[in-house]
């Protein structure tokens, strides 16, 4: 199955049913009087939050869903049967913004979560509701009104507790297949990964956490470079960011160098996404002595200023991995029990995880906004610098 993380569609309430003009015709009772009924009210379109699904590829063959329209009243003060509700399953982890005003409608995050999307019309008024003392053979009756329209963006970011962020090829798949039995692709060239894996890292019965590989992240990526801010979005909805560094890169590239390159995209990309939590990860340590790490090490605090959690890992065997996954269990658990007793820490949470999205839907527009215009330069240029077109599906 493809894994498709973006998706627009349409979404159609019912119209309300119109109200009946009717009148009581019966024998032996003359002026029998008004007796339309009402109409039905119009089915809503509803977004239900399902686990069971992990793309919106569905999305890209059935793009307009239309709930049911409401029936009309008849006669005998009968009222039209109301439409049905139409409930539009999608993945967990699924933003809901409006295309058009850009308004954040809802951000689906547990299973089951039901929110409404399009409103239903309302119901037409048959003649029965204007009859008074003055007035007691109205002709005046209502129609339905119609059901809501709105055409919606749908943006799917991969919910987990850790999030792996680093260049292509720095261990980060590698690391996912040595600590769960995710089975991400592992090969010697960039982007090997290229789409978001989960693995489940299970450290003893009831005690686990999911792991994310988000593909490699390279200068410009904020911009649209590389795989781009396409995936950069996903590691708005991890806990922890976890900074694999290849500590003897075999370009002889400067890792300190490289690992600032990618914290400037992040904050290119959104500044509060940038200050999330973040623990480097110095992977491949077998290849290089100690002495050489620990300047290594010295440097990121030097030439960074980063005083954060340090650890030294070898991917490939394992090295390293077991501790690393105690204390992210460890800091995951201490995150679930404040937010589920400290109001104040839930409250910033939210406040931070709310900017974060404006913050990614303003950087991502921009960017699409740019490249439309230079795709408008480019209208008479008929060659291809690049010479490859990557489609995503």
């Amino acid at each position: 199955m493809k894994f498709v993380d973006e998706a627009e569609i349409t979404v159609e309430a019912g119209r309300g049913g119109n109200g009946c003009l009717s009148f009581r015709r019966e024998k032996f009772i003359p002026r029998g009087g008004p007796d339309g009924g009402d109409g039905g009210d119009g089915g809503s379109v509803y977004l239900v939050g399902d686990s069971n699904l992990n793309t919106l590829v569905d999305f890209r063959f059935q793009r307009r869903y239309i709930a049911q329209a409401g029936q009309g009243g008849m006669g005998a003060n009968c009222t039209g049967r109301a439409g049905e509700d139409l409930e539009v399953k999608v993945p967990i982890g699924t933003s809901v913004v409006d295309k058009y005003t850009e308004e954040l409608i809802a951000d689906i995050a547990e299973h089951g979560q039901k929110v409404i999307v399009a409103k239903g019309g309302f119901h037409g008024l048959g003649n029965t509701r204007f009859k008074s003392s003055t007035n007691r053979s109205p002709t005046k009756h209502t129609k339905g009104t119609d059901g809501e329209v709105r055409t919606l963006q749908l943006q799917l970011k991969v919910i987990a507790d850790a999030g792996l962020l680093g260049l292509p090829n720095a261990g980060k798949s590698t690391l996912l297949r040595a600590v769960s039995a995710a089975r991400p692709k592992v090969a010697d060239y960039p982007f090997t990964t290229l789409v978001p894996g989960l693995g489940v890292v299970r450290i003893e019965m009831e005690r686990s956490f999911v792991m994310a590989d988000i593909p490699g992240v390279i200068e410009g990526a904020s911009e649209g470079a590389g795989l781009g801010f396409r995936f950069l979005k996903h590691l708005s909805r991890t806990r922890l960011l976890l900074h694999v560094v290849d500590a003897v890169p075999l370009d002889e590239s400067d890792p300190v160098a490289q690992a600032k390159g990618i914290v400037d995209e992040l904050a290119g990309f959104s500044a509060t996404l940038a200050q999330k939590e973040r623990w480097l990860v110095l992977n491949k340590t077998d290849m290089a002595d100690p002495e050489t790490l620990a300047t290594l090490r010295q440097r990121f605090v030097d030439e960074l200023g980063w005083d954060i959690p340090v650890y030294h890992i070898a991917a490939i065997n394992g090295e390293g991995c077991k501790q690393l996954c105690h204390d992210i269990m460890r800091s995951v658990e201490e995150h679930r029990r404040l937010l589920a007793d400290d109001e104040n820490y839930r409250e910033a949470e939210h406040a931070r995880d709310q900017q974060m999205e404006f913050e990614i839907r303003r950087s991502i527009e921009k960017t699409r906004q740019r490249r439309a215009v230079d795709d408008d330069d480019d209208d008479f240029d008929d060659d291809d610098e690049d010479g490859v077109t990557v489609v995503y599906e």
